[in-house]
């Protein structure tokens, strides 16, 4: 039986060397690649096609929610698996909106990592016993009711307002996603009005405040 294939994104080095040893006590898991941040966990899995992506949720330049979505369209025989320290209602139903058919606590059991992947590489759900019975049917229930603000912005909206939230200017914008700093102003300027929110200290605190980024970014 061929290795399931693994990708995993996070941008804690540490983090990554733990899941990374614990995974090679697994015999027919293989960690193919590792990434740092959403936009280069997708330059990978174009690279290295993983049947599985251990994905963190708050990551720079590009989060893991907004990179699920953006497997999902590009990549739909991939998995994702979101890896959380968070086990409340609104952080798996966030999850399961962008796309992923697993979430695992960080502080999970070690056994709970590898029946996670082996669930999702065959094509299940799995979700964390932390995360409990009450809070996954309120999630499942909620996945396709109306959205928030937040939800209703488009993939590249959403992390232009990252980046800004970021502290990157038009110009830094406009080059890492490879578009005009002209393009890049009119995006924020659409984001402005979607929002309706007008400065960009107040675009920061939405964007923390929704979960888009943490405090210390």
């Amino acid at each position: 039986m061929a290795a399931i294939r693994v990708l995993l994104a996070d941008d804690h080095k540490l983090f990554r060397a733990g899941i990374r040893a614990l995974l090679r006590t697994v015999g027919d898991v293989e960690v193919v690649a590792e990434a740092g941040d959403g936009r280069e966990a997708l330059r990978l899995i174009a690279m290295q096609r993983p049947d599985v992506v251990l994905i963190d949720i708050m990551m720079p330049n590009l989060n893991g929610l907004d990179a699920t979505a953006r497997i999902g369209r590009a990549f739909p025989r991939t998995r994702v698996v979101i890896l959380s320290m968070n086990a409340d209602e609104d952080s798996v139903l966030k999850a399961l909106r962008a796309g992923a058919v697993g979430y695992l606590v960080k502080n999970a059991d070690p056994a709970e990592l590898e029946l996670a992947i082996r669930a999702v590489a065959r094509g299940k759900r799995f979700l964390s016993a932390a995360v409990s019975e009450h809070v996954i049917a309120a999630c499942l229930g909620r996945v396709d009711k109306e959205q928030s603000s937040l939800d209703r912005l488009t993939l590249r909206q959403r992390e232009v307002l990252q980046l800004i939230a970021e502290g990157h200017t038009t110009k830094q914008i406009a080059a890492k996603l490879n578009i005009s700093p002209k393009t890049a102003e009119a995006y924020r300027g659409e984001l402005m009005k979607a929002l309706e929110i007008h400065d960009i200290a107040s675009l920061t605190r939405y964007a923390i405040r929704t979960g888009l980024v943490s405090p210390d970014s």
